[in-house]
């Protein structure tokens, strides 16, 4: 896991075993990687999507703790600099079928794993515009 420039990690918020099936998860990743924070949290709350929320209250958790652990990084200048959704471990749970047969179900997982960066960081290819 990479570590900051404060050695250690409080911008980088991960969630395990997020029952919401990883496509389902890199859809909405997709829409707010490299989006300031105010933005991504923004455009969550109006989709319309069930998986939006634990991303929210991941983001959410991620600036509490930049805010409590970094002091010296602006909470409102912060982005999203790199967002990643990994398959979790997937329950197996059995249906029962014609003939005295059984068909597995899989019920998967995800894991999320978020890094917050200021916007003084941001590179020129990056794609966030700072104002």
């Amino acid at each position: 896991m990479r570590k900051n420039e404060f050695n250690n990690r409080a911008n980088i918020v991960r969630l395990d075993s997020v029952r919401v099936a990883p496509r389902k998860l890199r859809v909405l990743v997709d829409m707010v990687r490299s989006q300031p924070v105010e933005e991504a949290l923004t455009v969550l709350r109006y989709s319309e999507r069930q998986a939006a929320t634990p991303l929210i209250k991941l983001i959410e958790s991620g600036v509490a703790n930049v805010q409590s652990n970094l002091q010296d990084w602006n909470v409102d200048d912060l982005y999203i600099a790199s967002a990643a959704v990994d398959e979790g471990p997937t329950m197996r749970r059995f249906r029962p079928r014609a003939q005295g047969r059984a068909s597995r179900i899989r019920k998967r997982t995800s894991r999320v794993m978020i890094e917050l960066r200021p916007l003084a960081d941001v590179d020129g290819d990056a794609g966030v515009e700072t104002e």
